[in-house]
């Protein structure tokens, strides 16, 4: 089979996310799925926005749009997987536009191989969709480095703010400032502490900054308490200062931005200008969708009070239609852009008119080889139609992690088939348990379905010349939903690394 790398595909690609949201309305989750900490930035008429990644790559999705509302994929930072120097975490991007130098700068979160610490690192780009060149990390403190954001002072000086991570250690969490060179290579200079968490609705940690300007202030918002998990308890507060370096002011009505009867653990966005006002692109789990989902990108306009305080209604609804969500690939001319992969993997495959043709592996603690994309509702029907092979195992998924701890290792349930078994099965820790398993008759191609209730209620079955076949019984996959992460949707292809498997149809219904 004549391998194609992932690193040859085309980067210039578009799909479209919100088709049936209406101009000049709103129809959240703009960006839905799992999209956290998600930074948007102006260009000219055009507005480019992206996301965290976790561990899956490519990374760093950049979407376009021109209305905050309706986006397209149309590159990432990293098409090829992670920088040398960089090993995982890939965290909080934060797009910012040098209009003097005409470049895009994309700064990011991610643990370094060396130091194993979380460090704050740069690449840059001469437009959004071109190629990005990494410049390597900025800062990595002894607790940690995260959530970078650009600004310049009132005297035009360039900042780099980002939280020293003191919250992993049981420590507060101040937000630093300091001056870095216009190349964005180098700080420069004096760091200098802006706020920390010293009020009581805070918890344990503030992160998540994001500048901006009006009214004669420098504006920060910021988010507190915890992001991630089942227990999320996610705000955001604002502060204001005259002067980037401070005294900052912290608004006495905080938080602005709290739970409502659609969204919860809302927070760490980026504000932006819009025909004359501001809004505010955060992250937030649906209420309906929970941790299931992820955190989906939700779009909110800000208000102001008398007093020139920016403030949110706290009133986004889940506004957008479910059949505008589902997604067909034959991969009869390319990878639709939308797949990831386990950063770790050098992922190989071929597409064409017989489908996809993806290399087996026993990697990703022994699931397979891995391709995947994010969940974006509760319930839906999952399908693919396969050629079997007698050599490696071609199926289908829900991949989470070992537990819902920080940094668990990859882990799923799901159906497979090899030769004419199908076989439901789990994969925690590199150890599979046996769920299920069903004959079908031998040389026929096989529609694997995988049908998921409520977020967490799995259901298997195969068809095969129309026929169709139970397998297993009912599952319950709450336990794998991973810490800070919705569930992904997998293509799974197990067996030797001289082997492949043949997808040639794949289906998400919602």
């Amino acid at each position: 089979m004549n391998l194609i790398r992932i690193g040859l595909f085309s980067l210039f690609f578009s799909l479209i996310i919100n088709a049936n949201a209406q101009i000049g309305g709103i129809a959240n989750p703009v960006l839905a799925g799992d999209r956290p900490d998600p930074t948007v930035v102006k260009i000219g008429n055009d507005y480019y926005a992206s996301a965290t990644s976790n561990e899956w790559a490519p990374l760093f999705p950049i979407f376009k749009s021109k209305d905050l509302v309706n986006w397209e994929l149309v590159n990432y930072v990293f098409p090829v997987g992670a920088p040398d120097w960089a090993k995982n975490n890939f965290w909080a991007p934060e797009l910012s536009y040098d209009e003097e130098q005409k470049k895009i700068y994309a700064y990011y979160t991610a643990r370094d191989k060396s130091s194993n610490r979380l460090s704050v690192a740069v690449a840059s780009a001469d437009s959004p969709e071109s190629k990005f060149t990494d410049h390597g990390p900025l800062v990595a403190q002894e607790y940690g480095s995260i959530d970078a954001f650009e600004t310049r002072d009132e005297n035009g000086n360039l900042y780099v703010l980002w939280k020293e991570d003191g919250n992993s250690k049981g420590q507060k969490t101040p937000i630093w400032a300091q001056r870095v060179n216009e190349d964005r290579t180098e700080l420069i200079g004096e760091k200098h502490e802006l706020f920390r968490n010293d009020q009581e609705w805070e918890g344990q940690l503030v992160e998540g900054v994001a500048i901006f300007r009006k009214n004669g202030y420098f504006y920060a918002t910021y988010s507190a308490r915890g992001c991630c998990e089942i227990t999320c308890d996610y705000v955001t507060g604002v502060a204001r200062s005259k002067s980037l370096l401070g005294p900052w002011e912290k608004y006495d009505m905080n938080p602005v931005l709290k739970d409502n009867e659609n969204w919860k653990c809302a927070g760490h966005g980026t504000v932006v200008e819009k025909g004359g006002d501001l809004f505010m692109l955060y992250h937030a789990y649906n209420r309906e969708g929970s941790v299931y989902v992820g955190r989906q990108g939700v779009l909110e306009k800000i208000t102001w009070t008398a007093d020139a305080w920016p403030v949110l209604a706290n009133n986004a609804a889940y506004e957008r239609s479910k059949k505008s969500l589902e997604f067909t690939d034959t991969f009869e001319n390319r990878l639709d852009p939308i797949w990831q992969w386990r950063v770790t993997q050098d992922i190989q495959y071929e597409t064409g008119k017989d489908g996809l043709k993806l290399q087996a592996s026993n990697e990703n603690e022994g699931l397979g080889t891995l391709l995947v994309q994010g969940t974006k509702s509760l319930d839906y029907q999952y399908e693919a139609t396969i050629v079997p092979t007698e050599e490696a195992q071609a199926g289908l998924a829900v991949i989470g992690g070992a537990n819902n701890g920080f940094g668990a290792p990859v882990a799923g349930m799901g159906v497979s088939i090899l030769g004419n078994e199908i076989t439901l099965w789990e994969t925690i820790n590199q150890s599979t348990k046996v769920l299920g398993t069903q004959t079908v008759p031998a040389g026929k191609e096989v529609k694997l379905i995988l049908k998921m209730k409520d977020g967490y209620l799995m259901t298997t079955s195969a068809e095969v010349d129309g026929k169709e076949y139970s397998i297993g019984e009912e599952q319950d996959v709450k336990h794998l939903v991973p810490w800070g992460m919705g569930f992904r949707l997998g293509l799974v292809a197990k067996g030797s690394d001289d082997s492949s498997v043949q997808f040639k149809t794949v289906k998400i219904l919602y």
